[in-house]
């Protein structure tokens, strides 16, 4: 196991720098958000309805939850540097198919193909749990994503205006840039962390029922895929509620839109600074009751008739300061429970989560119509907020039962 300690930038023969750790998570980030205020313009580009144009999200989701599942295994296979280089040539590719579609099926075709970007987010964590042991990854996953939340809080607000000035392709011309500069420090500084297992991919997915049989791991994923369904669920439908139950354009949209990574930006940092000091359980159970209070006082809010764009928004960024501390905890939760596989972990986990995300996000898309407000996607971020609650509570209570 390498030290990170032995890592030197734009070094390919040591470990990754934390910079391109954050480069890689951020990317990922900024493909998910950075178009997003631009739906309702290239619903009316595309000549079709909005729901159909918020596949662009929720199946995005799905392939990514699809493709994760499988690139662990390839990853604790072949390595995490060929893979996640793999994935960024294909990204870039995609992107420009993005930007000269002719149609909507076209456009949707290559959104699924940029999945490919997702390597980029898995095999980060995946890398950082090769580097060090499992506190102090929470810790380092912690600081990574804490990095990366510059990208979802500037992405849409950069998206809004790119959209307003320039027109829906501008925001996928500027994922294309970023991908390619990427691309190019990636090659240029991330050794290998990961030997070869020696198995095929036939014995590696195997390895799947090991982890699928563990409770723990599903606890720490479940507890995970529910908090993050919030945030997931609110991707599918704010856009909807911005314009139209707030009436926002969509460089205001792109604006208010970040809020939550304001949130997920703080919360990444305690669980930097205070995972190996706490434990990543009771972590876990204050970031999912920080984001379940987040959404509970919307909900309050706008049933007495106070709600608005700076509440809506505002509470939101309690959502994201939750999902700041569950998920890196959660996520070096599931890694820990077979070290040994923890590409394929990292990618079970994620795929986990995604399918929600993509459930939720979908969801959220199909009952806001005009007329329900924001209340649809309020309840379904407080039942989602819930449950997570719930399972890491299951969690917490098998452990103490354990030690009796």
């Amino acid at each position: 196991m390498s030290s990170r300690s032995e890592s030197r930038f734009l070094d390919r023969t040591t470990p990754p720098h934390i910079i391109t750790l954050i480069l890689l998570a951020g990317v990922s980030a900024l493909s998910m958000n950075i178009f997003l205020p631009s739906l309702p313009s290239m619903t009316v580009y595309f000549d079709t309805e909005y729901g159909v144009m918020q596949l662009s999200v929720a199946a995005y989701l799905g392939a990514n939850a699809v493709l994760q599942v499988v690139i662990g295994p390839i990853s604790d296979k072949l390595g995490r540097r060929p893979v996640i280089l793999g994935g960024l040539v294909i990204f870039v590719l995609a992107t420009l198919g993005c930007i000269y579609s002719t149609n909507i099926v076209v456009f949707l075709t290559f959104r699924m193909i940029q999945t490919a970007i997702v390597t980029a987010m898995v095999l980060s964590r995946a890398v950082v749990r090769d580097m060090v042991p499992t506190d102090e990854a929470a810790s380092m996953i912690g600081y990574v994503t804490m990095g990366m939340t510059i990208v979802p809080m500037l992405g849409p607000a950069l998206g809004g205006v790119l959209d307003q000035e320039f027109g829906w392709q501008s925001s996928f011309w500027m994922l294309f840039l970023t991908g390619l500069l990427i691309l190019i420090i990636t090659w240029a500084d991330l050794g290998e962390t990961k030997a070869s297992s020696g198995m095929s991919l036939t014995q590696q997915f195997r390895e799947y029922p090991e982890l699928l049989t563990s409770p723990r791991f599903w606890g720490y994923s479940l507890s995970s895929a529910f908090s993050s369904g919030a945030f997931f669920a609110y991707l599918g439908g704010a856009p909807f509620v911005a314009t139209s139950v707030f009436g926002l354009t969509p460089a205001q949209m792109g604006l208010y839109f970040g809020a939550p990574a304001v949130g997920y930006f703080f919360g990444n940092f305690f669980s930097g600074r205070y995972s190996v000091r706490f434990g990543i359980n009771l972590m876990i159970l204050w970031g999912a009751l920080i984001c379940g209070v987040g959404v509970a006082m919307s909900v309050v809010t706008f049933y007495l008739g106070l709600g608005s764009a700076e509440t809506f928004f505002g509470f939101m960024t309690l959502v994201g300061m939750g999902n700041g501390l569950t998920i890196p905890n959660a996520t070096s939760g599931a890694l820990s429970v077979r070290p040994h596989l923890a590409g394929t972990a990292s990618g079970l986990s994620g795929a986990i989560m995604l399918a929600g995300g993509a459930a939720l996000s979908a969801l959220a898309g199909a009952v806001l119509v005009p007329g329900t407000g924001a209340y649809p996607l309020l309840w379904i971020m407080l039942i989602t907020s819930i449950c997570s609650v719930t399972t890491i509570l299951l969690v917490i209570r098998r452990e103490r039962r354990l030690r009796l």
